[in-house]
């Protein structure tokens, strides 16, 4: 497909920057940037023409193949060429800071002419003349007219989103499924006292998790249930990140004691856990008996109305589970005028429909075969088109020649979402493809894959992470994402895909070659060891694979290590390593390394130099300062680790995230805080505290910042020694002393929305015995401050009004043991709307409730939301 084009103009773009200083390439500059100049003409002229859609499959397979083939022939010389100047330096003892590159002169001609002859043929599509003699008889002038002319009204031209702009829900519109709320929301809490199975079944994308979903978070129900437990299930259930998801905390976050317990350990932890409450839980996706079979007996019956709610498209599933076929919930599909209404609103939100577009509209909604998740995608897709009778017309020509009559077709209507993307967006939604079912991943790491993977353009003044965030949004409004998780200041941390588009995915990925098929291994992703089997079975075609993704923790990765030559993408974090494989440090085309390894990062990681993202969630002793000699450094990940300072030869522009750095004196001494100016989120840790100040004052850009210290060393008074940057948006501090002057400061800071504090000292005025106390003084106002959220805290008393917090919109308070109450005039901030309690006392608890029973009678407030688990 055409958006390989972007990954070799990419790699073209890094060589012949003027700026760059590691390749000399003065042979071969001219035919470099010719070819260059004739992918970004071929590509250029292929995103405004529409034409993507359209192209023979022929010149589909010429286009990808050519940049394949370029990208493999410059690739590898790049790879060969490093390796044998790190060979050469290692032996003579020197460090070399350029590769001399140069390529055989006919090789970069032929995939120039190859290039030529796509383009010719691209422009002769485009001016309405046959192609080639084998298609004359399917592609005549006025048919390729009426395509193109169809495919341009829904073309739409990159938006530019500002920061922050709010996603769109994420979540189907529940429409036409008021009876089912209702019949659902009387068997959860009717004054049945035995514990009930209720099975909701349907086809997928029907809205059976959507229905559920919309049911677990109903205020009706989080009030009535003493504990609440969700997990997605899949065709391959995996017993210990299912029982892991029953027991996360509010936050969502898994606890220490329990990330080190086994599987049966979890399933006794649950069994506790449910023990003597009244719960419901959730089993999203379940597909056999078996699994049920396994996990029933963790469920005790207390007797007192618990609840387990399941969703399945198996109704044999259901029946075992629930011993009755009639207790099923089982979904229908929309009818004609409830499906209507769903693309209404999809479409236009709350605004109405223009009457002369009716007619069409319900035409399209008619054609989707009442599937919700239909409905929900075709619409994301219909909002983009001009809002015109000829544009709608056309567009529903195309979804009804999708529709036909068989079993695929529901798969025919959901190709349409992938077939009018823009091309910029096809590799990314392809990589989805790549996880599997029910897998949410963050945000962050989805947009570094694709910038490691060359798919993201650079665009003026906005950086690739900007860029990339813009595709993100992009593919949540089309409803091809969903946001999983929110961060804590309301955006989206984490996505998913649902099944039937991840299908879709892989059909797509396959077709196009861009996942791994018989014939070719570009990327490849693994979960299971028979997968693992293929792949070291043809290291011919491994050899040039740009993308390794294991997500199994049991697979065995060190055998194919040795073949991944070009590799640009190595995720193995879900594998414990003990010792950091030497085998990588041959991969010097990587751009991204996700591993989880015991051992520290070894001598030698410089020869990474591509090297862009670095992720271990393990505990690694130390870092060598060799890691500050790779400048395209973006993203770092790590956990409390203790960085190596020699000399630092170079400022590390490209440095955007840095978690967690071990301050030492040496580190601040150094002057690595004024090495990394564009750094955007840093987590520090200190223990023994310096006497040197740790200024961040200079971080222009730093928004995000974790402290963490250590209670019973002197390092946890070493906020007084840190100097705050003015455009912080978000604080986390953790096993700190918090003192009075700190809080002031804190104020101080305009554009703060995000507070954490966790497991925090309150420095206390006065008696040294005094009980420790948070006095909000007045004139201490937190001006943008929207969440706020207090952790396993000694507080006994909070005093505070609505006018050192005018913006709150979050409170979440969890493990406050000793907390007396929440101050009865936080109630009175206008802008909140949630309070959630976990594991608090009793009386923060009723004063919560009371908060929100004095909004609700005596101001007619009822959309403050109180959550207490």
């Amino acid at each position: 497909m055409a958006y390989n084009l972007q990954s070799l103009i990419t790699i073209l773009q890094q060589i012949l920057d003027p700026e760059e200083s590691l390749w000399i390439v003065d042979r071969n500059k001219p035919q470099l940037q010719s070819l260059l100049q004739k992918a970004e003409s071929l590509m250029h002229i292929l995103e405004k023409s529409s034409l993507t859609n359209i192209l023979p499959s022929n010149l589909e397979s010429q286009i990808r193949d050519v940049s394949y083939k370029a990208e493999d022939i410059i690739e590898s010389r790049m790879v060969s060429s490093k390796l044998m100047q790190d060979r050469r330096s290692k032996f003579e003892q020197v460090v070399s800071n350029s590769v001399s590159l140069a390529f055989p002169t006919p090789d970069l001609q032929q995939v120039t002419q190859e290039l030529d002859s796509a383009m010719e043929q691209v422009v002769k599509l485009m001016e309405g003349k046959k192609t080639t003699s084998s298609n004359r008889a399917s592609f005549s002038h006025g048919d390729v007219q009426q395509v193109v002319e169809s495919l341009s009204l829904v073309e739409v031209e990159k938006k530019k989103i500002p920061a922050g702009a709010p996603l769109l829900s994420s979540k189907i519109n529940l429409v036409g499924v008021d009876a089912y709320l209702m019949q659902l929301k009387d068997r959860l809490t009717n004054m049945q006292t035995k514990l009930e199975i209720i099975p909701i079944t349907g086809m997928g994308g029907i809205g059976k998790s959507t229905l559920a979903r919309n049911l677990y978070d109903d205020p009706l129900i989080t009030n009535r249930f003493d504990y609440r437990g969700w997990a997605a299930i899949s065709q391959l259930p995996n017993m210990r990140d299912i029982l892991l998801s029953l027991l996360r905390r509010l936050d969502e976050k898994i606890d220490d004691e329990l990330s080190g317990c086994n599987e049966n350990e979890l399933k006794d932890i649950l069994y506790k856990r449910l023990f003597g409450r009244r719960y419901m839980i959730v089993l999203d996706d379940i597909w056999s008996t078996k699994f049920w079979d396994e996990i029933r007996m963790y469920f005790p019956d207390n007797n007192d109305g618990s609840r387990i709610m399941i969703t399945t498209r198996e109704s044999h599933v259901a029946q075992y589970v629930a011993n009755s076929k009639s207790l099923h919930h089982d979904m229908q599909l929309l009818n004609e005028a409830v499906s209507w209404d769903l693309l209404r609103q999809t479409v236009f939100g709350e605004e109405d429909c223009p009457l002369e577009l009716q007619e069409m509209g319900y035409k399209i909604s008619s054609d989707c075969g009442g599937l919700p998740l239909a409905i929900h995608v075709i619409g994301g897709l219909l909002s983009k088109v001009e809002r015109s009778k000829d544009a709608w017309k056309h567009f529903s020509a195309n979804v009804k020649a999708s529709i036909v009559e068989s079993e695929e077709q529901y798969s025919n209507i959901l190709s349409l979402s992938y077939n009018y993307l823009p091309i910029y967006l096809k590799p990314c939604f392809l990589y989805m493809g790549a996880f599997p079912e029910d897998y949410k991943i963050k945000g962050s790491r989805l947009i570094s894959l694709w910038i490691a993977d060359g798919f993201v353009k650079s665009n003026g003044g906005k950086s690739l992470e900007e860029e990339a965030m813009d595709y993100l949004k992009l593919l949540v409004e089309r409803n091809l994402l969903l946001v999983r998780r929110e961060k804590s200041n309301g955006k989206a941390l984490s996505y998913s895909i649902h099944d039937l588009l991840r299908d879709l995915c892989i059909r797509k990925a396959n077709e196009e070659k861009f996942l791994h098929v018989k014939d070719s291994m570009r990327r490849v992703s693994v979960e299971s060891s028979y997968e693992m089997d293929d792949m070291c079975a043809s290291p011919q075609l491994m050899s040039v694979a740009r993308s390794f993704i294991c997500t199994n923790d049991k697979i065995n990765i060190s055998p194919v290590l040795c073949m991944l030559r070009l590799v640009r993408v190595l995720d193995v974090m879900g594998v414990l390593l003990e010792e950091f494989p030497e085998e990588i440090l041959q991969l010097v085309n990587l751009r991204y390394l996700a591993i989880n390894c015991s051992s520290g990062l070894p001598d030698g990681i410089s020869r990474l130099h591509n090297l862009q993202t670095l992720i271990c969630p393990h505990n690694m002793p130390y870092v060598t300062s060799e890691l500050w000699r790779i400048s395209e450094l973006r993203h770092i990940r790590l956990v409390m680790t203790i960085f190596e300072i020699q000399e630092i030869q170079f400022d590390l522009k490209k440095l955007q995230t840095l978690f967690h750095a071990w301050v030492t004196p040496k580190l601040i001494s150094s002057g690595f805080f004024k090495r990394i100016p564009n750094i955007i989120r840093l987590g520090i840790y200190c223990e023994d505290s310096p006497n040197i100040e740790v200024d961040l004052s200079h971080l222009r850009k730093l928004e995000k910042l974790s402290c963490q210290s250590n209670l019973n060393h002197d390092g946890s008074r070493f906020l007084r020694n840190l100097r705050l940057p003015f455009h912080l948006r978000k604080l986390s501090l953790l096993e700190c002393v918090v003192f009075e002057i700190l809080l002031s400061t804190l104020c101080a800071l305009p554009y703060l929305e995000v507070l954490k504090i966790s497991e925090c000292v309150f420095e206390s005025v006065g008696e040294a015995e005094a009980e420790e106390e948070w006095e909000a003084t007045e004139g201490n106002e937190f001006c943008s401050l929207k969440y706020l959220h207090l952790h396993c805290l000694n507080l006994v008393r909070w005093k505070a009004d609505e006018t050192n917090f005018p913006r709150l919109q979050i409170l979440v308070l969890t493990k406050c043991h000793k907390l007396e109450e929440i101050p009865s005039a936080i109630g009175d901030i206008p802008t909140l709307q949630k309070i959630y309690i976990a594991e608090c006392g009793t009386s923060v608890a009723a004063s919560a409730q009371q908060i929100q029973k004095v909004q609700q009678e005596e101001y007619d407030n009822y959309d403050l939301q109180v959550f207490i688990d």
